[in-house]
């Protein structure tokens, strides 16, 4: 049995793709995964499954396309995969609410840095499949747009920790 955190994309935030956390849960819960849990109301959701990382990806793409009667994006890591990112973050010194890790399906291409516009004092390093981004101003001042994370989703360090905590609970 391996332990996956699912990542959706765009739910809860900014008044768009409202899912309820016991929905999500449920959802998981009917394709089969178990030991299920939510974390905040963002679409963070550990569960564990004898599946492979893109059999769980499909299987519940599927399940939320039919529920919301459109694609959401789900990113997956397995639970080791999040320790991993969390000891990886390059700026462990910054407060972990100004970093993110943005996560993608494949690692982030050459031209990540030569394609991003708006930066200002936002520093930016590469992780396996993902984008780390400190924010020194906070990321509510950024203008700071990355066309690679288009298809990705951010989390902040803290949310990062505590995944990667349940993950290997």
């Amino acid at each position: 049995m391996t332990t996956y955190i699912a990542l959706l994309r765009a739910v809860n935030v900014g008044g768009t793709g409202k899912l309820p956390m016991s929905e999500l849960r449920a959802m998981c819960e009917s394709i089969g995964f178990t030991n299920v849990r939510t974390y905040i109301a963002s679409g963070n959701v550990v569960f564990e499954s004898k599946l492979s990382e893109g059999s769980v990806k499909a299987k519940l793409e599927r399940c939320l396309e039919t529920y919301a009667g459109k694609r959401v994006g789900v990113l997956i890591r397995t639970g080791a995969e999040m320790v991993a990112i969390l000891e990886a973050n390059p700026f462990k010194s910054a407060a972990p609410d100004r970093t993110v890790a943005i996560f993608l399906d494949t690692p982030p291409p050459a031209d990540t840095l030569t394609t991003a516009s708006g930066r200002k004092t936002e520093e930016i390093a590469f992780g396996t499949r993902e984008i780390y981004v400190h924010y020194k101003d906070g990321i509510g001042r950024s203008k700071l747009k990355i066309a690679a994370a288009k298809e990705g989703t951010a989390r902040n360090i803290n949310t990062v920790a505590t995944l990667a905590e349940w993950a290997t609970a």
